[in-house]
C-alpha cells in the first residue's frame, strides 16, 4: 500500500538542500546537482507544486543557526508541506534535537519524509524508529569526523608543524614552516618594543611613548594572511601580545587558549580563554629578540647568558628558571614541560633576583 495520499499531494512538496562549507560550495558541484535533482523526483512522485529551499547553502548541519531549516519547520507547522525530500538524513540535520523535532512536526500535520532510500510516514511506529536510527547514525558520523580531524591536529602539533595563523612579523612558507617577514621595517619596529620595554620594564609604558612619539606597529591584516600586514598606532592588547606571545622568543607553543560552551537562547555559544594546562614549546622558529635566550637555559641553575633580560622579562625567567621548564639547545625539538605558570610579577622578580645574585657569586669566586 502506497503511503502517498491525495491529501499529500494536495499540499506542497519541499526539497531541502545544504552542503556544509564554503569548500563544498566551490568543489562538490556533483553532490549540489544530486540534491537539486530531488525536484525531479517529487514531480515523478505526483507533486505538481514543488519548494526548493536552499538557505543552508555552506552551512553546517551540527547546531548552528540555520535560517533555511527554520523556513522548513514554519512551512511544515503551517499545514503546507505533504513530503520533504532530501538525498539522505544527514543534509536535514546532524545533531539530534533538530532531527527529532523535525520527526515531531511532521507527524503532526501528517507530512512525509523522502530520501533516496524511501519514503517514510512518522505516524508509522516502524518508519519512526528507522527514521530515529537514520538520525543516530548521522550525528555519530559528525561525531567520529570531528575526533579524527581533532587528533589530526594535536599529532600535528606535536611535532611542531600546525600552523594555523602566523603573527605579525613572520610569513608562512608552505603549509608548516614559517620564517621573519624579510620587510626591514617591521623587524625594527618588533625590535624597538623589545628594546623600550626592557628600558621601561613596563608594557603600559612602552604603549604610552609609543603613542606620544607616534609609532606604528605592524598587525595582522584582517583580510587575512595574504594581505599581508597593516601599520597603525597601537592598542595596549597590541604591544601587550608581542612582549608575552612565545613565537617571538622563537619557540613554538599550542594549547595557550581554551573554549567553554554553553547554551544561550537556545543556541551553542562558544567563549574562549586563557587555557591553564597543555602547553608546548618548542625551540623551533627564528627568534625576534635576545629573549629566546633565557628560554634556552637549563631547568636547573645554569646561569643566564643574558642577565640583563632577566629585569625585563621577569615572567619568562621565571618560566626558565623555576617550574615552567625550558627549551633545551642541545635537543632538535626542545619539547620539555607541558603547563601553564600565571605571571606574578613581584615574586618571579625576587626569584631573578636571586639568580642574578648567584650568577654574580660565582662569577666572583
Amino acid at each position: 500500500m502506497t503511503k502517498i495520499t491525495t491529501e499529500h499531494l494536495a499540499r506542497n512538496a519541499c526539497v531541502y538542500i545544504r552542503q556544509s562549507t564554503a569548500d563544498q560550495l566551490a568543489h562538490n558541484h556533483e553532490s549540489r546537482r544530486r540534491q537539486y535533482g530531488l525536484v525531479d523526483r517529487a514531480k515523478q512522485l505526483g507533486w505538481s507544486n514543488v519548494e526548493v529551499i536552499d538557505d543552508d547553502l555552506g552551512r553546517s548541519g551540527g547546531g548552528i543557526a540555520r535560517p533555511g531549516f527554520e523556513r522548513l519547520l514554519a512551512t511544515i507547522c503551517d499545514g503546507r508541506v505533504g513530503a520533504v525530500l532530501a538525498i539522505e538524513a544527514s543534509r536535514l540535520a546532524r545533531n539530534g534535537r533538530d532531527w527529532h523535532t523535525l520527526i515531531e512536526f511532521c507527524g503532526l500535520v501528517g507530512t512525509l519524509i523522502v530520501d533516496e532510500d524511501g519514503i517514510y510516514d512518522p505516524r508509522h511506529p516502524n518508519d519512526r524508529l528507522l527514521l530515529g536510527m537514520k538520525g543516530t547514525m548521522s550525528e555519530l558520523e559528525l561525531s567520529m569526523f570531528r575526533q579524527r580531524s581533532q587528533e589530526a591536529l594535536k599529532q600535528k602539533a606535536r611535532r611542531g608543524a600546525l600552523v594555523l595563523g602566523v603573527a605579525a612579523g613572520y610569513v608562512k612558507i608552505g603549509r608548516d614552516r614559517i620564517e621573519k617577514n624579510p620587510d626591514k621595517r617591521v623587524q625594527d619596529a618588533l625590535q624597538l618594543v623589545f628594546t623600550k620595554f626592557a628600558e621601561l620594564q613596563s608594557a603600559r609604558q612602552v604603549h604610552i611613548w609609543l603613542r606620544q612619539e607616534g609609532i606604528e606597529l605592524p598587525v595582522k591584516s584582517r583580510q587575512g594572511e595574504a594581505h599581508g600586514v597593516v601599520w597603525r598606532l597601537p592598542a595596549y592588547n597590541i604591544v601587550h601580545n608581542i612582549l608575552t606571545n612565545p613565537i617571538y622568543a622563537g619557540a613554538y607553543a599550542f594549547g595557550r587558549t581554551t573554549s567553554r560552551v554553553s547554551v544561550k537562547g537556545g543556541r551553542k555559544h562558544i567563549r574562549r580563554g586563557v587555557a591553564t594546562a597543555g602547553l608546548q614549546y618548542r625551540a623551533q622558529h627564528p627568534d625576534q629578540s635576545d629573549l629566546c635566550r633565557c628560554l634556552r637555559v637549563r631547568a636547573h641553575d645554569e646561569p643566564c647568558e643574558c642577565q640583563r633580560w632577566t629585569q625585563a622579562y621577569p615572567a619568562w625567567c621565571a618560566k626558565a628558571h623555576g617550574g615552567m621548564g625550558c627549551l633545551d639547545q642541545g635537543s632538535p625539538h626542545g619539547l620539555h614541560h607541558l603547563g601553564r605558570v600565571r605571571a606574578q610579577p613581584r615574586g618571579n622578580r625576587q626569584q631573578c633576583d636571586r639568580h642574578e645574585q648567584r650568577t654574580r657569586s660565582r662569577s666572583s669566586s
